[in-house]
């Protein structure tokens, strides 16, 4: 983490030095994350016999097949094949929740299935379990595009992320269109700058050497600009992904995907 401030402390002096680009990335210019690895990197994600988050699917999978809470219901008594069932899902995600009134994120709607029709405890973020029922039902939509938020109950929220995006923050006073929109595809401290889409997620880092969700990203860049991280489940976190997730519109879902 200290390499990663280092690192967002030499951008901040790029920033200054360097004049802005020209606003928000044009959709032909849009890039993953895949584009700007190495080619053994790309080869782990490509090969889900060598990928080490297949393990995570797999325990996703035996959990989405295993009666759970309560009600001993499993999330394939109510939805049945996945690969049916939830392929596109994770794509259209966050997703307004008519009881809460806002949107969720696909971890917090896992949670929410296991409150309201199995009766079991909600799993804790990041935790094995979580993670790995995401990746499998990520899995089910891979090679699907995103798909824009297509709900006007989610406007107030998409403008509330797309605010986050652009205002600076922390010690180091950097928002993340400074680093992802303005800088992408420049070198710094030997690493190339991504666009910071989030069609991969959740996705295996070499960094972390585990599978994590898009909130374990986005509070460690909160982290690395030396600013204070929300709580997990935060709506911040939620508005920002559903900002990234139009910001990404049309890119195909690569979860579980490898970055470094």
């Amino acid at each position: 983490m200290m390499r990663e401030a280092a690192v967002l402390a030499a951008m901040l002096v790029t920033a200054l030095a360097v004049p802005a680009l020209a606003g928000e990335i044009a959709p032909q210019d849009r890039k993953s994350g895949y584009t700007g690895m190495s080619a053994e990197n790309r080869a782990m994600q490509d090969d889900d016999t060598i990928n080490p988050a297949s393990l995570w699917v797999l325990d996703g999978e035996a959990l989405w097949n295993a009666k759970a809470g309560a009600a001993s219901k499993s999330c394939a008594g109510c939805h049945g094949d996945a690969a049916v069932s939830m392929k596109g899902v994770s794509a259209r995600y966050p997703a307004f929740d008519e009881v809460g009134g806002a949107p969720v994120d696909i971890e917090q709607r896992i949670n929410l299935c296991r409150t309201r029709h199995q009766n079991a405890t909600p799993l804790p973020p990041e935790s094995r379990d979580l993670v790995a029922l995401s990746a499998f039902v990520g899995k089910q939509s891979r090679g699907l595009p995103i798909a824009a938020p297509d709900d006007a109950r989610l406007a107030p929220f998409l403008a509330q992320g797309k605010a986050l995006y652009t205002q600076r923050q922390g010690q180091i006073n950097l928002s993340c269109a400074q680093c992802h929109d303005d800088h992408w595809g420049r070198n710094l401290a030997g690493n190339i700058i991504p666009q910071g889409h989030p069609n991969g997620y959740p996705l295996y880092r070499l960094e972390w050497q585990s599978v994590g969700t898009l909130q374990r990203r986005l509070r460690n860049c909160l982290t690395g600009i030396r600013a204070e991280p929300y709580a997990y489940n935060a709506p911040e976190y939620v508005a920002l992904e559903l900002y990234l997730r139009q910001r990404a519109t049309g890119m195909p879902v690569e979860t579980p995907a490898v970055r470094p």
